[in-house]
């Protein structure tokens, strides 16, 4: 799927590098255009790719400071200047375009879910977020951002790629090392998924498509992505067991979003040598998609890879009535009670995320 990267803040810029240098080196092109936008200018000296520094009459190129609605207040105002920096990138040749950003710093959280809202009323493609929720240990502040944040963000998106940033670091790593884990880790699943149909090696039975990709975000609301792979053997007979066994570990270990399966739709794409995938295998794991997410609507289908292993990247649409977002919610609100914010419960209530969609 060809799209257009738009980082928000600094987590979106460094994701946004990430995703581009991933396409880049594996010869993909599903990136047609990637653009870096913060409040602080020390967040983008470091970037190898195209930036734009916003509010420098309000913050003087220092930042926000982790206030969310200042950084809100920062984009609605630079939005113009934003989109004229796209000019030349956002061509007919995209399918969508994606806005990355940390949902709980300031530029980010704040900035992004505006952002998002003026390319929606510009462009008729969709416009999904790729959202990064803090993790445990950043603080309050942050649980708190990324609550509100995050139901802005899936009103104003036609879906919010959430990845929660505990599901992908290790119990030893330093902060530095588990940063660049994520990272990595993002830059793997999402660049394989904006691949889908780009650029294949041999002739799959059944390629998954732009098409398929889009139609299962369709959804709306929440989405999550898995991936696992494990070595195949010559013989696509053989593979049988092992295209299903990715297929459960990526949904049941490796989801970015943990411990959500109830969805309202699903892609399961499998990914290899062509010679090396059984249709048997393959069909037998999108039926076991199925009947683990309770939906009928789940595509599946091959993305041929010259690679000796086998490897099944999941995607899950319309997943934000998942335990898992009700206790991130609520964790959001016990955080901001404890920032001594006058809170609204029902501004961090996820009982009305159906209807946000």
């Amino acid at each position: 799927m060809k799209v257009v990267l738009i980082g928000v803040g600094q987590a979106g810029g460094k994701v946004t590098q990430a995703l581009a240098e991933f396409d880049y080196n594996m010869g993909f092109n599903a990136v047609r255009g990637a653009l870096a936008v913060n409040s602080a200018r020390a967040d983008l000296q470091n970037l190898e790719l195209d930036t734009t520094l916003i509010g420098q009459d309000r913050v003087k190129g220092h930042g926000v400071g982790g206030d969310n609605e200042l950084g809100a207040q920062i984009m609605q105002e630079s939005a113009t200047e934003v989109l004229d920096n796209m000019d030349g990138r956002i061509t007919t040749e995209a399918e969508a375009v994606v806005v990355v950003a940390g949902l709980g710093g300031g530029t980010g959280s704040g900035g992004a879910p505006m952002l998002v809202r003026e390319l929606k009323r510009i462009y008729e493609m969709p416009v999904y977020t790729l959202g990064i929720l803090p993790g445990d240990d950043e603080g309050g502040l942050y649980q708190a951002n990324a609550g509100r944040s995050l139901k802005t963000a899936i009103r104003e998106s036609d879906s919010v790629i959430l990845v929660d940033n505990d599901a992908w670091r290790g119990s030893g790593d330093s902060v530095a090392e588990g940063y660049k884990r994520i990272n990595d880790a993002i830059a793997q699943r999402i660049g394989l998924l904006l691949a889908a149909g780009e650029a294949v090696e041999g002739v799959g039975e059944s390629v998954v498509d732009s098409s398929e990709i889009i139609n299962t975000l369709r959804s709306g609301g929440i989405s999550a992505v898995g991936y696992a792979a494990a070595e195949a053997s010559e013989d696509a007979a053989e593979n049988v067991n092992t295209i299903t066994s990715v297929t459960r570990n990526a949904m049941l270990s490796s989801m970015s979003l943990p411990n959500a399966t109830d969805a309202e739709s699903a892609l399961l794409v499998i990914a290899g040598d062509p010679e090396r995938l059984s249709r048997k295998g393959v069909e037998r794991a999108r039926r076991w998609v199925e009947d683990e997410t309770g939906s009928m609507e789940v595509r599946g289908g091959d993305f041929p890879l010259g690679s000796e292993k086998i490897a099944a990247l999941v995607v899950l649409s319309g997943i934000e009535r998942s335990d898992r977002v009700n206790e991130y919610m609520e964790k959001a609100k016990q955080a901001a009670k404890s920032q001594g914010n006058d809170t609204d419960p029902e501004e961090y209530s996820s009982d009305d995320l159906d209807s946000l969609m």
